[in-house]
C-alpha cells in the first residue's frame, strides 16, 4: 500500500525528532564561529576515531527537534591529500547526515565554490550559509542570491556570526529540507564532453556492483577515479569489476591525451573552476576598489620585509608579559585556597599514612599544578584571539624567509605555532606537508616548541628566583630560546640527514576580523577542561605513585637511631623545652631527608644523579625529570610531593619558598631546569604519535638520543654561564 508525500512525512517526523546537520567550510570561512552561535554551550569535544584531530559537536533544540550539529574539519577539498579532508567526506558518505550546512565566506566567495561544487557530486542535501554577509554589505558588492541558488541547486542563507543574522532562518531550513519541505535539486556541473563520456560508461559498470551502488553516489566514484584518487582506487579494487573499469579509465586518459594533452584530474579542477568563475560572472557585481581594504593597508605594516619580524617578536613578547602579569594574582589565590585545605586536612585527619597521601601527594601534589591553571587559560586566549583575527598566518609569512634558510618553509612554522598548545595536535599538523622531509624534520623540531603543559614548571621557577618585574622577560626569552632550538636544529637535520628541496610555500591569507569572545572562551574553556582532567588523573596517579616511592621501602634501622637520638634530647635536662623542640625538629627533617634518599625514588635519582649532576641538578631533581615523562606538569607535582615530605609543623610553605630556602636550588639551577624541561623528550603521548606518524622506531631512537643531547649539552652551556655571572648563589 502507498504512502502520499504527506503522509510519508509525517511518518518521517513522528519516528524520528533528531535531525543530524554537519558543517562544511574552508579554514577562515567562519564557520566555527557559526557553529558556535547555533549550539552556544551545548557542544562536547572529543576525538575522531582513530585520530587526534578534534571533534565538536553539540545539540540544538528547536521547534520541536534535537538538532545535532557536527563541526567538520575546515577543508578547501574533498581529495585525499590531508587527513581532514577524508575526514570530512568519510563523514558525509558514510554516516549520511541529513543536511549538509556548507559555509561560505561571503568576500571570498570564488574560492570557497570550489568545496561546494564536490559537495554538490555527492548529492547531499545541502544548504548554503553565506557566511559573513555583513562584510558583503559593508564592501559594497552585490550578490544576486537568487540566481546563484538557481544554479547551485541548493538554497543560501545570508548569515554573519559576528551580527548574529540569519541563524534562525538557517534553523527553519534545516527543518524544511530534513521534513521534505525543500528538495534539493540536481547536481548542475557538468564537465566536457569527453570526460562525460567517461564517466557515464564508468557509472555503467559500477552499476553492476550492488553493493557499490547501494552506498555510495557513483557518479561521485567515477569522477574520484578519473582524479587519481587514492583512497576510492583501494575501495573500487576491492571489487570484481575493477578489471572492466581500470581498461575504461585507461582508455579516457588516452583519448584526453590526445584532445587536449591534460590527463583528466587537471581538466575536472579546470572544469570546475570554470563553472565556478561562470557563477561568479553572473551572479556576482564587484565594486571597483580605488583605494586599499583595511586589510591591505595592516599588511603593509605586519607583513613589511623590514618591520615584519620585529611586530612579531614585539606581539610574542606582550602575550607573554600578558600571560604572567595578568595570571599571578588568581595563581595566588588558588595557591591560598589549596594552603586552607591542606591546613584542614593537617587539623582532622589523624597522623598517619592516610594524612600523608592526602597533604603531600594529592594536596601538595595536584593542587601544586591547577594552581598554574590561570597561567594556562591566559596563554591559550591570547593565541586563539591572534589565530581568530588572522594574524598567526601573516606569522608563517613573516618567517618564510628565515625558514628558507634552515631548509624549510612557513608552511612548516604553522604547526610549530600549534606546539606552544600541545605537540600532539602540532604533530598531526604536519600531515598538511607534502614533502616527506619536509614533515620528519618538521616533526623533530616541534618538541622545541615550549607546549602548555612545560608552562607551570616555568612559572614555578621564575616565581621563586625571579623579580615580578622581570618575570614576563624570562618566560618569553625560554619561548624564545626554544624556536632558536627548533630552526637550528632544522637546519642541521635538514643537512645530515634529511636532504631534499622544500616545496613552494604558498598561503592563503584571509582578511583581518575580529574573532567572537564566544569562540575564544570556548577554547580556553576546552584547554582548561583538558588540563584539570589531566590533573585528575594522571598528575593525581603520578603525585600517588611518587609519594609511594618517596616513602618506601622504610628503613627500620636508620629510623630507629634518629628517634633514639630524638629521645635522648627529650630525656636531657640540660636544654630548655624551646631549644629542645629547635633541636628535634631539625633531626626530624634529616630523618626525612635520609629515608628519602634511601627510598625507590631516591635510590632512581641517585641513579642518574651521577649524568645530570653537571647540569646543577641533585637526586630530587633528577626523580622529577624521569616522572615528567609522563606529562612535564608532572615535574612540578613530583617536585611539590617530595618536598612536601618531611614538614613536619603544621604550617604549609608552598613550593616555591621550599626551592628558596633549599641551597643547592639556585638561579643558576632553575635556569638550567626550564632549559632541560624546555628540550629534552616529550611525554609518552605525543612520543606514540611521533611514531605512529613517522612510522618508524629507528627515527624515534634517533630523536631520543637527539632531543637528550641536545637538553643536557644546552643546560650545561646554561647553568655553566649563570654561575660564570654570579647566579649560582
Amino acid at each position: 500500500m502507498g504512502f502520499s508525500r504527506d503522509e510519508e512525512k509525517d511518518l518521517k517526523l513522528n519516528k524520528n525528532k533528531t535531525i543530524v546537520v554537519a558543517l562544511a567550510g574552508n579554514p577562515n570561512s567562519g564557520k566555527t564561529s557559526l557553529f558556535n552561535e547555533l549550539v552556544g554551550a551545548n557542544q562536547k569535544v572529543g576525538n575522531w576515531a582513530g585520530v587526534t584531530i578534534e571533534k565538536y559537536e553539540g545539540i540544538v533544540k528547536y521547534k520541536g527537534y534535537d538538532i545535532k550539529m557536527v563541526d567538520l574539519p575546515g577543508t578547501y577539498s574533498l581529495t585525499a591529500y590531508s587527513p581532514e579532508e577524508v575526514l570530512a567526506r568519510h563523514f558525509i558518505i558514510e554516516e549520511k547526515p541529513d543536511v549538509v550546512i556548507n559555509v561560505l565566506d561571503g568576500t571570498n566567495i570564488e574560492r570557497n565554490l570550489y568545496l561546494t561544487s564536490q559537495l554538490m557530486e555527492l548529492k547531499a542535501n545541502i544548504l548554503i550559509a553565506l557566511n559573513m554577509y555583513d562584510e558583503v554589505e559593508k564592501s559594497g558588492n552585490i550578490i544576486n542570491i537568487k540566481l546563484l541558488q538557481q544554479l547551485l541547486g541548493s538554497h543560501i542563507i545570508p548569515t554573519s556570526a559576528v551580527k548574529k543574522t540569519g541563524i534562525t532562518s538557517l534553523l527553519d531550513h534545516v527543518i524544511r529540507v530534513y521534513t521534505g519541505d525543500i528538495i534539493i535539486a540536481k547536481n548542475k556541473l557538468t564537465y566536457s564532453v569527453r570526460l562525460e563520456e567517461g564517466i557515464e560508461r564508468i557509472v555503467e559498470v559500477l552499476n553492476t556492483q550492488e553493493e557499490l551502488k547501494a552506498r555510495y553516489v557513483l557518479r561521485w566514484l567515477a569522477i574520484k577515479l578519473l582524479e587519481y584518487d587514492q583512497e576510492i582506487y583501494k575501495l573500487v579494487k576491492e571489487y570484481p569489476v575493477w578489471i572492466r573499469v581500470e581498461q575504461i579509465i585507461l582508455n579516457i586518459i588516452e583519448l584526453l591525451k590526445i584532445d587536449k594533452s591534460e590527463d583528466s584530474e587537471t581538466i575536472i579542477a579546470e572544469d570546475r573552476n570554470a563553472f565556478i568563475r561562470g557563477a561568479i560572472k553572473e551572479t556576482v557585481i564587484f565594486k571597483e576598489i580605488k583605494r586599499k581594504s583595511v586589510t591591505e593597508w595592516i599588511d603593509t605594516i605586519l607583513i613589511n620585509r623590514v618591520l615584519g619580524l620585529p611586530i612579531f617578536m614585539l606581539i610574542m613578547w606582550m602575550v607573554f608579559q600578558f600571560t604572567f602579569a595578568l595570571g599571578e594574582w588568581p595563581m595566588k589565590w588558588i595557591e591560598s585556597i589549596f594552603h586552607y585545605i591542606g591546613n584542614i586536612a593537617i587539623g582532622v585527619i589523624p597522623p598517619g599514612i592516610i594524612r600523608s597521601i592526602i597533604v603531600d601527594a594529592v594536596i601538595s601534589g595536584v593542587g601544586g599544578v591547577i594552581v598554574f591553571l590561570p597561567n594556562i587559560l591566559l596563554l591559550f586566549i591570547a593565541l586563539s584571539f591572534l589565530e581568530g583575527t588572522g594574524y598567526m598566518a601573516r606569522a608563517a609569512f613573516v618567517v618564510d624567509k628565515i625558514m628558507h634558510k634552515m631548509g624549510l618553509h612557513g608552511k612548516s612554522f604553522l604547526p610549530m605555532i600549534t606546539g606552544f598548545g600541545c605537540s600532539i595536535p602540532a604533530i598531526m599538523a604536519t600531515r598538511t606537508l607534502k614533502n616527506r622531509s619536509d614533515r620528519l624534520v618538521t616533526m623533530m623540531i616541534i618538541p622545541f616548541m615550549s607546549c602548555g603543559a612545560k608552562l607551570p614548571v616555568y612559572v614555578l621557577l621564575i616565581s621563586a628566583f625571579f623579580k615580578p618585574s622581570v618575570a614576563g622577560n624570562v618566560l618569553f626569552g625560554i619561548y624564545l630560546f626554544g624556536v632558536f632550538v627548533a630552526v637550528v636544529s632544522a637546519k642541521l637535520l635538514k643537512t645530515a640527514m634529511f636532504k631534499c628541496e622544500s616545496e613552494p610555500f604558498v598561503m592563503e591569507l584571509p582578511p583581518y576580523r575580529l574573532p567572537t569572545m564566544k569562540s575564544i572562551l570556548f577554547q580556553a574553556r576546552y584547554k582548561a577542561e583538558m588540563y584539570l582532567r589531566k590533573a585528575g588523573t594522571i598528575i593525581l596517579g603520578a603525585s600517588i605513585l611518587i609519594w609511594f616511592a618517596s616513602n618506601y621501602p622504610v628503613n627500620s634501622q636508620l629510623n630507629q637511631t634518629y628517634n633514639q637520638e630524638i629521645e635522648k634530647i627529650v630525656q636531657t635536662t640540660t636544654y630548655d623545652k624551646e631549644v629542645k623542640e629547635k633541636m628535634v625538629h631539625k633531626i626530624q627533617l634529616e630523618k626525612e631527608s635520609k629515608n628519602l634518599e634511601h627510598s625507590f625514588s631516591g635510590m632512581a635519582g641517585k641513579l642518574v644523579e651521577p649524568i645530570i649532576r653537571p647540569l646543577g641538578f641533585d637526586w630530587r631533581t633528577g626523580v622529577a625529570i624521569i616522572m615528567g615523562l609522563a606529562a612535564k606538569e608532572v615535574v612540578v607535582s613530583t617536585l611539590g610531593t617530595i618536598y612536601s615530605i618531611g614538614e613536619v609543623s603544621g604550617e604549609s610553605v608552598d613550593l616555591a619558598k621550599k626551592l628558596q630556602d633549599d641551597p643547592h636550588f639556585t638561579t643558576a639551577t632553575a635556569l638550567s631546569l626550564m632549559v632541560f624541561v624546555l628540550l629534552y623528550i616529550p611525554c609518552i603521548a605525543t612520543m606514540s604519535v611521533f611514531k605512529k606518524e613517522s612510522g618508524s622506531w629507528k627515527l624515534i631512537g634517533i630523536y631520543s638520543a637527539y632531543a637528550m643531547s641536545v637538553a643536557w649539552i644546552a643546560s650545561f652551556i646554561v647553568y655553566r654561564a649563570s654561575i660564570f655571572l654570579g647566579l649560582g648563589s
